[in-house]
């Protein structure tokens, strides 16, 4: 039998805010002005829910220090451009949100300076001021288990009694590692079969996640 749960981690990009489209349209951009040609299919394998400093180090592996430090740096500055331009929530998370009774908490990849950005300019940033936790508080990022314990422990739950909402292979990779059921997001940008497996239920449609939970 299931544990209860005390505990629903969400990831941030792709899960409360529709940023991942954006992101990967920078990315297509700066992989093509700075030699690094990619496809979509190859940024949301390599690049999507991985930190900053882990996809700094694949481009830095791929063209240099430099480039990969000016990668970051137009990154930076492309992204929050259209983040204030045209970002939204994630179809349906308000909705989710209002109907859930169980504590929760953000854990992402993202810095807190780009969290206060996104989940400002979606007006959810108020509904977790205070429980908002980073990669970049903790010493690997995901697939490492390091954010999701870090969340759970400055929360006070087990983390067998937590449950992770994510939209990314490394973000369900780390739930497992950390010993915590997830519930994995195949409504944006990747495969269901890269969320699909152990203590993970997949699914499409925001709206339906307070069910899955009562579940």
């Amino acid at each position: 039998m299931a544990q209860p749960i005390d505990l629903v981690i969400f990831d941030c990009d792709g899960v409360l805010v529709d940023s991942e489209p954006l992101a990967l349209r920078v990315c297509l951009g700066l992989g093509a002005e700075l030699g690094w040609p990619l496809t979509e299919q190859e940024i949301v394998d390599r690049f999507l829910g991985r930190s900053e400093r882990a996809v700094s180090a694949q481009v830095a592996e791929r063209l240099g220090r430099a480039a990969a430090e000016r990668w970051g740096a137009l990154y930076r500055e492309r992204l929050a451009a259209a983040v204030d331009a045209e970002l939204t929530e994630v179809e349906g998370i308000s909705e989710a949100l209002d109907a859930l009774t169980l504590p929760d908490c953000v854990a992402s990849s993202g810095h807190h300076a780009k969290m206060r950005r996104t989940l400002g300019r979606t007006g959810l940033y108020e509904r977790f001021a205070g429980r908002i936790f980073s990669a970049s508080e903790v010493a690997h990022g995901k697939p490492a288990p390091d954010l999701f314990l870090h969340a759970a422990a400055r929360m006070g739950a087990a983390p067998e009694r937590c449950v992770v909402v994510e939209d990314s292979q490394y973000g369900v990779q780390a739930a497992r590692a950390a010993g915590m059921r997830s519930f994995g997001y195949a409504g944006g940008l990747t495969p269901a079969a890269w969320l699909a497996g152990e203590g993970t239920v997949v699914f499409d449609d925001m709206r339906k996640l307070p069910v899955l939970l009562a579940g």
